[in-house]
């Protein structure tokens, strides 16, 4: 009877504190009018989000999601990509028995551009959503693996990274000379999420994008790096990516044997070991810190011109909240930073039981329908000059966990 009353008194202690303390409405940092244009189609950035009660913590939504989340099924078709340098890259084509084939013009019909996380590929459960959810609403949808993620040989010693956004740019010409007429929308998660806005910072006017959209994003790789490296999240996190980099490296050892010292690269046993014996390395730089640096998208978003939702969580322990550039993006009429309390790193878990639908899911459903059922009137918001637009008693709700 003891144990049952411990249990019983546990229970309801962690029920009230949750509905207390952990539902929130989400923080809004946008310039106006595209802060209207959100709240008017996608009335989700105003809703209360209820993280799902058991794993309401950030690294549990983390880890949670990667045991739980459903595998809907999407098929693909391959496309390989030759790089400049020689390399080669596959784009993965979601096949069109799941989509709504309802649109007037197949030629015009609207494009969604998927880029996973790191090592990630066109199977991981929340691209498979996301794709499902595009088709569904009538949309094509197309994911860009990064070299040697996906299966294919790795045929130049660079992979990937944070900062090279060649590659985007060539997928990016790519589907515009297939579909010269179909607004193109870029969405990114984690890594995908910032090669997605460096490549914004980068083209500017020239991205050849309506809309983009980033989920989980490491705003400042210095943060990221130093939180990675405390002790519980070396343990959980940092280890593992570091294991599936390595995987990476080992699989495609000849060719990055040509120029690299892999052995040496294999011992790395964090993501910033890793970088300084290979990434750095491999694209050109002097130090791993000129690397973060210049891989860092806070410090390029006064140069981002084509409008972009992204939403991350203050709990990430990829991604500090700290480091996410709110005070900058008062004055970004393009940006738009959507602040979860909750949600993890790629989690957002909500309800009892989150294998399905998830947040994140649904604020992908609502942003991506807003930009192509409303194309002109997201571009005239973008292009205003709005003033700054933040709730402070969000701000404060959101900081007091």
């Amino acid at each position: 009877m003891l144990g049952l009353s411990l249990l019983v008194g546990f229970s309801t202690g962690l029920l009230a504190y949750y509905w207390a303390r952990v539902p929130k409405r989400p923080l809004l940092v946008a310039c106006q009018p595209f802060r209207s244009f959100l709240e008017k189609h996608c009335p989700i950035v105003d809703e209360t989000f209820y993280p799902t009660p058991w794993c309401f913590e950030g690294r549990l939504q983390t880890i949670v999601r990667v045991f739980l989340k459903s595998r809907p099924p999407v098929h693909y078709h391959s496309e390989v990509l030759q790089t400049k340098d020689g390399g080669q890259l596959l784009l993965d084509w979601a096949d069109d028995e799941d989509r709504d084939t309802g649109h007037p013009d197949p030629e015009s019909c609207p494009i969604v551009l998927f880029l996973p996380g790191l090592t990630g590929n066109s199977e991981e459960t929340y691209i498979l959503h996301m794709v499902r959810t595009a088709r569904q609403q009538g949309y094509r949808a197309v994911v860009f693996n990064n070299r040697g993620c996906k299966g294919e040989e790795l045929l130049t010693y660079r992979a990937f990274c944070a900062t090279n956004t060649e590659d985007l740019e060539l997928v990016v010409a790519h589907i515009k000379s297939q579909f010269p007429r179909a607004p193109l929308m870029a969405v990114g998660v984690s890594l995908g999420g910032i090669l997605v806005l460096n490549y914004l910072g980068h083209k500017g006017h020239e991205a050849g994008l309506v809309a983009a959209m980033t989920f989980s994003v490491s705003w400042d790789s210095f943060e990221t790096t130093h939180s990675l490296e405390r002790p519980l999240n070396q343990v959980l996190f940092n280890q593992r990516l570091t294991a599936n980099l390595r995987q990476l490296i080992q699989r495609h050892r000849k060719v990055i044997a040509e120029k690299l010292d892999v052995d040496h690269v294999l011992k790395a046993r964090s993501i910033r070991e890793f970088d300084e014996r290979y990434t750095a390395v491999a694209f050109g730089y002097n130090s791993c810190e000129e690397y973060y640096q210049a891989a860092s998208p806070r410090h390029k978003v006064h140069r981002f011109h084509v409008p972009v939702l992204c939403l991350n969580a203050s709990d990430d322990p990829f991604s500090p909240q700290h480091a996410i550039p709110l005070d900058a993006a008062q004055s970004v009429p393009t940006l738009a930073l959507l602040v979860t309390s909750h949600g993890g790193h790629i989690g957002f878990l909500e309800g009892l039981f989150p294998r399905h639908r998830s947040y994140m899911d649904r604020v992908f459903a609502q942003f991506v329908g807003a930009v192509f059922e409303h194309q002109e009137e997201l571009q005239a918001a973008a292009a205003a000059e709005g003033g700054k637009e933040l709730e402070q008693d969000q701000s404060l709700l959101l900081l007091d966990q």
